[in-house]
C-alpha cells in the first residue's frame, strides 16, 4: 500500500462513471456541453457568488494560469519558499506568466504570517523601473507541510495585499480537506476572506485529472478565457473535465471524501506516534510529517507500505498522505508492524 500521495488513489468511481456516461455519444466541444456548464453553475452555487470559472487538467496548469491572469511579467509573486509552485512546477509560473518573479518568505510549517508579507513588499518599490514590483501574492491551502490557514488568516494576509495593492491567489490543490479541517463554508475561506482567484483542487481528492481556476476578480476573468486556449487547456472534449467535476460536486461528494481522508490520517498519526513517531508539523488536513528511527522504517517497509522521504525536514523524516480510498485495514497494517517492531 502507500502513503506517498493522495495522487496515487485510484479515481471514485462515481467520477469515474460519470465519465463513462459522459462519453457516450456526441456533444458539443470546448465547454460547450451541458457537463460543463452544469459543473459551472454547480460551483457558483457552492461559493454562494456569481464567479467565474475555467477547467483545466492538472494543478500545475490552475496555479501558472492563475497567477498569469493577475501578475504582469515585469513583476512578482510573493511565496511561501517551500509553496508547490516553488519547488515542484518547473518553473510554470515564471513560463506562463512570461517571466514574473518568486520573492520567497519564511515561516513555520510552510505558512507566512501578515508581518512577513507586509515587510517583503514594503522593500519593492511600484514606481522603481528598475526592479520587479510584487503585484500578487500567493497561499497553499492546506501548506506543503499540511498546515491549514484559518479563514481568519487569510483574511489578514488579504488586508496586507489591499494596502499593498497585491492580488491574492490561494493553490487550493487540498482546498476540500482544508475546509473539512476548519469547517469553514467555500465562501468564508475564499473571496468572504479576500482572495482573488483559486485553483480549486480535485485530482487529489478523487478526481482523474481536472482542476478549476475560479476567479472572484474581474480583471482577472477576463484574461483567463485567452490563457487558457494558448497554453493548451482549452480541452476539444472538454465535457470529460466538466463530467469529473459535477460528479465531485453532487451531493457533497468532495467535502465526504476530503473528511474521510483528514480523518484516517488522524487516526494514522495516532499509531505512529503511540510506537514512537514524532510529527514534526500539526495534522490538520491529509499529510502526517513525521520522524521514524531506521528500524520502523524498515518494519513498515516489510509489511508492504510505500514510504516517500521527505527531505526538507530531514533524512528521517517522512511524509504519509491519506486519501478518499484509505482505509481502516490499511492503517491497521502499519499498527501491526510497528507493534511487531
Amino acid at each position: 500500500m502507500s502513503f506517498v500521495s493522495d495522487t496515487t488513489a485510484p479515481v471514485h468511481p462515481r467520477i469515474m462513471d460519470a465519465i463513462v456516461e459522459a462519453n457516450a455519444g456526441v456533444a458539443s466541444s470546448y465547454g460547450a456541453d451541458p457537463w460543463t456548464q452544469r459543473a459551472i453553475a454547480q460551483l457558483k452555487d457552492v461559493f454562494e457568488t456569481d464567479c467565474a470559472v475555467f477547467f483545466v487538467a492538472s494543478g500545475t496548469a490552475a496555479n501558472a494560469l492563475a497567477l498569469a491572469s493577475i501578475t504582469p511579467p515585469w513583476g512578482a509573486i510573493l511565496t511561501h519558499r517551500e509553496a508547490h509552485i516553488v519547488l515542484d512546477e518547473a518553473g510554470a509560473p515564471e513560463f506562463y506568466t512570461g517571466g514574473a518573479r518568486l520573492l520567497l518568505l519564511d515561516g513555520p510549517h510552510a505558512q507566512f504570517t501578515p508581518q512577513t508579507l507586509d515587510a517583503e513588499a514594503a522593500r519593492y518599490a511600484r514606481s522603481n523601473v528598475h526592479g520587479v514590483q510584487p503585484f500578487s501574492a500567493s497561499i497553499s491551502q492546506v501548506t506543503e507541510s499540511g498546515a491549514v490557514y484559518e479563514a481568519s488568516e487569510v483574511a489578514a494576509i488579504s488586508e496586507v495585499c489591499r494596502a499593498r495593492g497585491l492580488k491574492l491567489h490561494m493553490d487550493g490543490a487540498r482546498f476540500a480537506n482544508a475546509l473539512a479541517a476548519t469547517g469553514a463554508t467555500p465562501a468564508e475561506m475564499s473571496w468572504k476572506a479576500g482572495v482573488d482567484v483559486l485553483s480549486f483542487g480535485a485530482t487529489k481528492n478523487g478526481a482523474l485529472s481536472v482542476e478549476a481556476i475560479v476567479c472572484f476578480d474581474t480583471d482577472a476573468a477576463r484574461q483567463l478565457p485567452h490563457l487558457r486556449k494558448r497554453s493548451g487547456h482549452l480541452l476539444a472534449k472538454h465535457r470529460l473535465l466538466g463530467a469529473q467535476m459535477a460528479a465531485y460536486l453532487e451531493d457533497g461528494l468532495w467535502l465526504r471524501n476530503a473528511g474521510h481522508a483528514n480523518a484516517m490520517a488522524a487516526k494514522l498519526a495516532a499509531v505512529l506516534e503511540s510506537a514512537g513517531g514524532e510529527c514534526v508539523h500539526p495534522v490538520r488536513g491529509n499529510a502526517i510529517f513525521v520522524r521514524l528511527d531506521a528500524p520502523m522504517a524498515e518494519r513498515l517497509k516489510s509489511a508492504g507500505v510505500v514510504l516517500y522521504r521527505w527531505a526538507p525536514d530531514g533524512p528521517d523524516v517522512y511524509r504519509f498522505v491519506a486519501s478518499w480510498a484509505t482505509t481502516d485495514a490499511d492503517i491497521e497494517v502499519c499498527a501491526q508492524a510497528l507493534a511487531a517492531a
